[in-house]
């Protein structure tokens, strides 16, 4: 046998040689972090999806725990959701924003501008990873909104995320740290996962709203006999009428 097999087959068996007990443990302790996170991300969108069942057609709820849980599993300092209503973002939920910041947006959240992340969200991205807010030209340039989490918060690093309805814009999740340090893949996955539930949230609590209105108008008496039924001398014309109207007969339901 030449000495290049011999080394060739060394290398081999070199390669093939079973892991230490030191590596083994570095694997065991990245699997379990994996798992528990993973058991953490299962618990967080159980308890979202509860509050949603539970609260069918009100979004504060839905918002404020969804927010909470994103907060919560992605590391994150401060953060808020902000829907939008075709013209305007307006923040439908806010967590842990320092008092400044709060100060700030009680006279009304800033619009987009070029060059922020919501004005590229409707420019038709769906995700914005800033690895630092102070190092970039919306806040070199006096963009208002990214001074304002930067001089007032103390935001860094930041992550946003769109709700979006069949491509159309519904609102944003936008989280922030106040250190240097990017969003892992698996964080950012995460918030994406609450953006589809807050959009089917919303989704659900639209159709909900339209189906009560349509019930109501099915229901409720005409305007005229509204009115005319204050008087007791027109009521009875006035049920006839309704009657009539609802059942094709003149003739009234006698009473038990």
């Amino acid at each position: 046998m030449s000495r290049n097999s011999r080394g060739a087959i060394a290398k081999t068996a070199m390669r093939r040689a079973p892991p230490s007990y030191a590596e083994l443990e570095a694997r065991i302790a990245a699997l379990t972090v994996e798992l528990h996170e993973a058991r953490e991300q299962q618990t967080a969108m159980a308890e979202v999806l509860q509050v949603i069942n539970s609260s069918p057609g009100d979004l504060a709820p839905v918002f404020d725990t969804m927010l909470a849980k994103a907060m919560l599993l992605c590391e994150a300092s401060f953060g808020f959701l902000a829907v939008y209503d075709g013209q305007r973002f307006i923040p439908a939920a806010l967590k842990d924003l320092p008092a400044a910041l709060v100060e700030y947006f009680a006279a009304g959240m800033d619009q987009p501008q070029p060059g922020d992340p919501r004005w590229r969200l409707l420019a038709g991205e769906d995700l914005v990873h800033n690895l630092d807010q102070k190092d970039e030209g919306a806040y070199q340039t006096g963009n208002p909104l990214r001074r304002a989490v930067v001089d007032l918060g103390g935001a860094r690093s930041a992550l946003v995320v769109a709700l979006r309805k069949d491509g159309a814009l519904r609102g944003a999740f936008t989280l922030y740290r106040k250190e240097v340090r990017p969003f892992s893949d698996q964080q950012i996955a995460l918030l994406q996962n609450f953006a589809a539930q807050a959009v089917i949230a919303m989704e659900n609590a639209r159709l909900l709203t339209e189906a009560r209105e349509a019930l109501e108008r099915q229901t409720a008496p005409p305007r005229y006999c509204r009115s005319l039924i204050r008087h007791p001398a027109t009521s009875h014309r006035c049920s006839t009428r309704y009657w009539k109207k609802r059942t094709g007969s003149v003739a009234l339901p006698m009473a038990p």
